[in-house]
C-alpha cells in the first residue's frame, strides 16, 4: 500500500545549522542562534499535534544529547520500514548524520511492529558511496518503482543494490536547481501519492530523461501535477501522502509549501485528498528539509496485542 497511518518522528534536542550537510544542500541557510533549538522544538510539537489531530498515529522518540546529531529531526534519511517486515538502514554523506542510527529508536518501533529482517547498506560509507533513504529515493510502493535523482548523496550503485534486495525498479535521472546545481535529495522535487505525482519537471534539464520519467509515471495511471522551480524552492515538492485511522487520505506539507501553490494546484490536490500543513520555517531554513523529511513512514506489520 502506498500510504501508511503510522509515522515515526524524532524530537530534537540539539537542532541547528549543520555545516557538514550544507556543502551540497542548497536549501539550507545559516540562521542558527541560541533560540534555534527552542523554535525548532515548538515547530516540531505543533507539527506532531497537527498530525495527531487529524487521526494520524505518530510515534515520537526523544533524541539524545550525545552523540551530537543536529539533523536527527529528519529520520527518513537513515531508515525506512517496509510491509514485508524489513527495515533498511542507509549510508549517510555527513559523518555526524551517521550517528543518527541509534538502536534505541528502532527498539521503540519494535515494541509495536514486527521486524523480520534488516538490510544494512551503511557499509557503503567506507567507499564514500551514499543513499539517504527516502530522501534520495521517492518510492512508488504499489508499483515497486524507486525514483532517484543522482547527487553526491545518491549513488547509482547503492540504489541498484537497494532495488535488487527490495524488488524495485530504479528510475534514475538528473535534476538541478535554478543555479544548475544538482538537487541533493529527490524528495524535495517530487512526491508520489496513490493516484498522482507532484513533480518539478522544470528541474530535469535532459529532455529525454524528462520524457522517460513522465512516461513512467503515466504507465502507473497516476496524474502528473507539475510544480515550478520557485515552488520547489518553497518545499512544495517535499510532501507526503498518509492516511488516518478512518482511512481518509491526507497530503501533509509545510505552511510555506502550501502558500506557494496556486488555486488550480490546490483544487487538483484536494480532489484526491485533504491537505494539512504546519509552519516549519526554522527547520526548513536551517535544516534544508521540510515536512516529508521529518516523517519516517512505518509500513511494518503490527504485532498482535499479546506480543506487545
Amino acid at each position: 500500500m502506498q500510504t501508511t497511518s503510522h509515522i515515526l518522528m524524532i524530537r530534537p534536542v540539539n537542532f541547528s545549522f549543520n555545516a557538514e550537510t550544507a556543502v551540497n544542500n542548497a536549501f539550507q541557510s545559516s540562521a542558527s542562534d541560541d533560540s534555534t533549538q527552542g523554535k525548532a522544538l515548538a515547530e516540531f510539537e505543533g507539527f506532531v499535534k497537527t498530525l495527531r489531530d487529524n487521526g494520524v498515529e505518530v510515534t515520537v522518540v526523544d533524541d539524545t544529547p550525545e552523540p551530537y546529531t543536529p539533523d536527527s529531526i529528519f529520520p527518513n534519511n537513515w531508515v525506512s520500514f517496509h510491509q514485508e517486515g524489513i527495515v533498511c538502514l542507509y549510508p549517510m554523506y555527513a559523518v555526524n548524520r551517521r550517528l543518527e542510527r541509534k538502536r534505541g529508536v528502532l527498539q521503540q518501533v519494535e515494541k509495536r511492529f514486527r521486524v523480520d529482517a534488516t538490510i544494512d547498506l551503511s557499509p557503503y560509507e567506507k567507499d564514500s558511496l551514499f543513499l539517504e533513504g527516502t530522501g534520495s529515493m521517492v518510492l512508488d510502493r504499489d508499483h515497486r518503482i524507486a525514483y532517484a535523482c543522482l547527487s553526491p548523496r545518491t549513488d547509482r550503485q547503492v540504489l541498484e543494490d537497494f532495488c535488487i534486495k527490495m524488488g524495485y525498479q530504479p528510475e534514475v535521472f538528473l535534476a538541478v536547481d535554478r543555479s544548475n546545481r544538482r538537487i541533493y535529495h529527490t524528495n524535495v522535487m517530487m512526491c508520489v501519492a496513490d493516484r498522482y505525482v507532484v513533480i518539478c519537471l522544470d528541474s530535469l534539464p535532459e529532455s529525454f530523461q524528462r520524457e522517460h520519467v513522465e512516461a513512467t509515471i503515466r504507465s502507473t495511471g497516476k496524474e502528473i501535477i507539475p510544480i515550478s522551480l520557485d515552488q520547489m524552492d518553497h518545499f512544495a515538492g517535499n510532501m507526503l501522502q498518509v492516511h488516518n485511522a478512518h482511512d481518509e487520505k491526507l497530503l501533509v506539507m509545510s505552511t510555506q509549501a502550501y502558500q506557494s501553490l496556486d488555486k488550480d494546484q490546490i483544487e487538483r490536490l484536494r480532489s484526491y485528498n485533504r491537505i494539512i500543513h504546519a509552519p516549519l520555517t526554522t527547520i526548513e531554513t536551517n535544516g534544508g528539509g521540510s515536512a516529508r523529511c521529518m516523517m519516517a513512514e512505518v509500513h511494518l506489520p503490527e504485532l498482535a496485542l499479546k506480543q506487545r
